[in-house]
């Protein structure tokens, strides 16, 4: 890859794929019978590939809301023009009820404290503070107990700042087939969700499923899906790859920045922990390092895809560049012309002609999932969208 985009400033960026973003968006939608809406979720900055872009690919894609982890993501993409629904997946601290009710963010709501707060302040800003309600039904992370939820509502709904505009769980193993943990946590759903309504309150839209959920659990669709890491192209588990096809989104280059043919026995990097074995070693320098999202423990143990060859990277990963090592007589059997120079291409994650880096490989190398790898990626690199 001799020829990419990059920033001005900076030799290394994440590159965005703006298609395969809307047809994997298009793909979910497709998922869904008519009447079921979508929730997008764009929390992290789009885990790492950029919010506010995001959302509007996704809006023009099928998305109908947005969901968001924090109080200053939910404000991002208001100041970023993202006008549908937004929906925090916490309940955020109780100073933050004027800033919910200035950006119309809805929170999730699990303690009668903050709702009543955040029901006293959208009456006093003369609105109505809309919610979703988190029904907590064996993850034990957020939300109302199951047996709770009608005493919960009744404590808070008299207030006339309060409109209840969703109710929600979520699962453990939505992605494990024919799990019993997964049957008895929507069994409880299911439940908590009928008694509210048999004692006269509206739910709002009910929504269950995640990623895997929607692929490997249709049932539970209900009136809304919320869609995550399968709309960047990764797969959150191996059960659901063979029931969507998928594009990844995200692609991390750099440009080489320094080339040298060091003698036999040089050091590399913090450490010395490599040492060049022979001659017609070339050791090439790109500046990506661990504040880039390169983790520290891939060093020595990753590849690098240059002029759509692998080359392995060596010594420690630094924080902000890393190096790797060429055996210039092997790669001038397959390009006679030249062997690594400044300004070459590198691709970190992503595809060089044939080969290609996969997130779920960086993942296996660092013992984490493919989320943690693309969502380290975006918090420092630009992003350029192709």
């Amino acid at each position: 890859m001799s020829q990419s985009r990059c920033p001005d400033t900076r030799w290394a960026w994440v590159e965005v794929d703006q298609g395969a973003l809307r047809r994997n968006t298009r793909a979910f939608k497709d998922t869904l019978e008519p009447g079921v809406r979508m929730m997008c979720v764009v929390k992290s900055d789009a885990y790492g590939h950029g919010a506010v872009p995001c959302a509007k690919i996704m809006h023009a894609a099928g998305a109908d809301q947005f969901a968001v982890a924090t109080v200053d993501e939910g404000v991002r993409l208001r100041e970023g023009g993202i006008t549908w629904p937004v929906l925090l997946l916490s309940e955020p601290p109780v100073e933050s009820v004027q800033t919910l009710i200035d950006n119309d963010i809805m929170p999730s709501v699990y303690t009668a404290e903050f709702a009543l707060a955040y029901g006293e302040c959208a009456a006093a800003s003369g609105t109505v503070g809309k919610y979703h309600l988190a029904v907590d039904t064996g993850m034990t992370r957020i939300g109302v107990s199951p047996s709770d939820v009608v005493e919960f509502r009744r404590s808070i709904d008299f207030h006339r700042g309060l409109e209840c505009a969703g109710t929600f769980t979520h699962f453990a193993t939505a992605d494990v087939v024919g799990d019993w943990d997964w049957e008895l946590q929507f069994k409880h759903f299911r439940e908590a969700v009928a008694a509210m309504r048999d004692a006269g309150f509206d739910c709002g839209i009910v929504h269950c499923d995640n990623t895997p959920g929607t692929l490997l659990h249709p049932e539970a669709h209900l009136d809304m899906c919320r869609e995550g890491i399968g709309l960047y192209g990764l797969h959150p588990a191996e059960t659901t790859v063979p029931r969507l096809e998928l594009e990844p989104v995200m692609s991390v280059r750099a440009r080489v920045t320094r080339v040298v043919e060091p003698p036999v026995g040089t050091g590399v990097g913090y450490g010395l922990t490599y040492r060049v074995p022979k001659r017609n070693i070339q050791i090439a320098t790109i500046p990506v390092g661990y504040s880039d999202g390169l983790s520290r423990t891939l060093s020595g143990r990753m590849d690098l895809l240059v002029n759509g060859t692998r080359v392995r990277q060596v010594g420690n990963i630094c924080m902000d560049q890393c190096m790797f090592a060429v055996d210039v007589n092997s790669v001038r059997a397959l390009n006679p012309a030249r062997p690594v120079a400044y300004g070459d291409v590198v691709t970190v994650l992503g595809r060089d002609g044939d080969e290609r880096i996969t997130a779920e490989e960086m993942a296996g190398l660092r013992g984490t999932i493919n989320y943690e790898v693309v969502c380290d990626f975006g918090m420092r690199l630009e992003k350029i969208y192709v």
